[in-house]
């Protein structure tokens, strides 16, 4: 059986979507005759905690942990909460205070490419100290954080092992990138690495078309597209909402605020007070103020529902309660490659997915693909409103399903064994 040293950031009881890939994957490995290795740090400071995801952690896999100096945790001294929107990924639209421009400033120009580059050198130097003993066949590294793949780097350069970079995320396109304040040396550097990684690397994982497209730009090596997916529930929950609901699930920053359909559902309950009645906006992990305020706004706050981060288990569960299912993307030219981890959840759910984001974005392809939803430009207005009307209907029918198909292109185990075909592939050939 191969060994794959796995280096990963998140891992339970992280939560949130970053923890799901590999988690899923590692749990998967072995069927394909390849055994795991997993490092990650001792001592995270992780934004979101879900115990449940503890138990996940398959008990016959090797993990390592190694102490990691968190910068983010110094920064909470100066102001708790902004630390934690920023460590978040959530950067406010409106002006910023002078607290959040030098926390942004100093998280852009003085930590490249992030906070967690202080865990390199100490994890080269643990690594290659255990792997003298516990030699293996080959190292993945999962980014973001990206720095954790300049350990991938230093690990190939040494031991001259076959190295997959993962990258769940584009680095220097990614759309919060732009309001890390960056010096033009520093936005250089982090070009550099990028460049460096990608060039060096012996196969490069993606998880969307445009990202394959962008980095083949970039470098000749190998590139392969491996998506985020869903596992199979063995028992799937009975019932759905009685209300209308309309139920977004996970982090909901001021990028995504998706205030076209605010202004199309106060519409509708204006237009229809049956409707208002039937209406419920149930929103579940964290919800940026911006959110909120454009809700109150257009008079739908007494239709929203606010649940907060709920474990993983629980998050599913709603998904699959929801009449609607609701994903958002920035409206942006550099969001176009992002795929939310949780559409493949959604698409297990077998409701109705309405995905609203970038014209010509990468969701679109794969709501097309199974059939389980529609995907709305974030300008198209009137075409978001007729299809809530159906959705409305059939709803009031009670025949609100949707016939969801090819959706075993998406299971965990099916896109482990691409993975496995990756290693088996590079260990091979090298």
């Amino acid at each position: 059986m191969k060994k794959a040293l796995i280096i990963c950031y998140y891992w339970p009881p992280a939560g949130g979507p970053g923890v799901q890939r590999w988690l899923k994957f590692v749990s998967h490995l072995k069927s394909f005759d390849i055994a795991p290795v997993v490092y990650v740090p001792e001592n995270p400071n992780y934004p979101i905690i879900d115990q449940d995801l503890v138990s996940q952690v398959p008990p016959d896999i090797t993990v390592l942990k190694h102490p990691i100096k968190e910068p983010y945790k110094f920064a909470a001294i100066f102001s708790k909460k902004k630390t934690l929107q920023i460590s978040s990924g959530i950067i406010s639209n409106k002006k910023p205070s002078f607290l959040e421009k030098l926390l942004l400033f100093i998280r852009g120009n003085y930590f490249i490419p992030d906070a967690r580059v202080g865990w390199v050198s100490p994890s080269v130097v643990f690594l290659k100290h255990y792997l003298k003993t516990h030699p293996v066949d080959c190292i993945i590294s999962s980014g973001p954080p990206h720095s954790l793949h300049l350990i991938g780097l230093e690990l190939q350069k040494d031991l001259h092992l076959p190295w997959i970079a993962d990258f769940r995320d584009p680095w220097t396109t990614i759309h919060y990138h732009k309001s890390l304040l960056l010096t033009k040396a520093s936005a250089g550097k982090h070009k550099a690495l990028e460049s460096l990684v990608l060039n060096t690397a012996n196969h490069i994982l993606v998880t969307s078309p445009s990202t394959e497209k962008e980095f083949s730009l970039l470098t000749n090596k190998p590139i392969t597209v491996i998506t985020n997916g869903f596992e199979p529930l063995a028992v799937k929950p009975q019932g759905l909402d009685a209300r209308f609901s309309i139920a977004h699930i996970g982090s909901l920053l001021t990028q995504r605020n998706p205030t076209v359909l605010w202004e199309v559902l106060s519409e509708l309950v204006k237009e229809d007070p049956v409707f208002a009645q039937d209406l419920e906006i149930s929103l579940t992990g964290v919800v940026s103020d911006e959110v909120l305020s454009s809700i109150a706004l257009v008079g739908l706050t007494n239709n929203t529902t606010l649940k907060g981060y709920v474990p993983h288990k629980q998050a599913i569960m709603l998904q699959h309660k929801a009449q609607i299912l609701l994903l958002l993307e920035v409206d942006s030219e550099d969001t176009k490659a992002i795929i939310p981890g949780k559409l493949f959840e959604y698409l297990q759910a077998h409701r109705p997915i309405i995905a609203i984001g970038p014209k010509g974005s990468d969701i679109e392809g794969i709501i097309n693909t199974t059939e389980s939803g529609v995907y709305i430009a974030a300008n198209q207005k009137e075409a978001l409103k007729k299809q809530l009307l159906t959705y409305y209907s059939a709803y009031k029918k009670d025949a609100l399903f949707i016939p969801s198909k090819n959706l075993e292109l998406f299971t965990r185990k099916n896109l482990t064994k691409k993975v496995a075909g990756v290693i088996n592939m590079l260990t091979k050939s090298l």
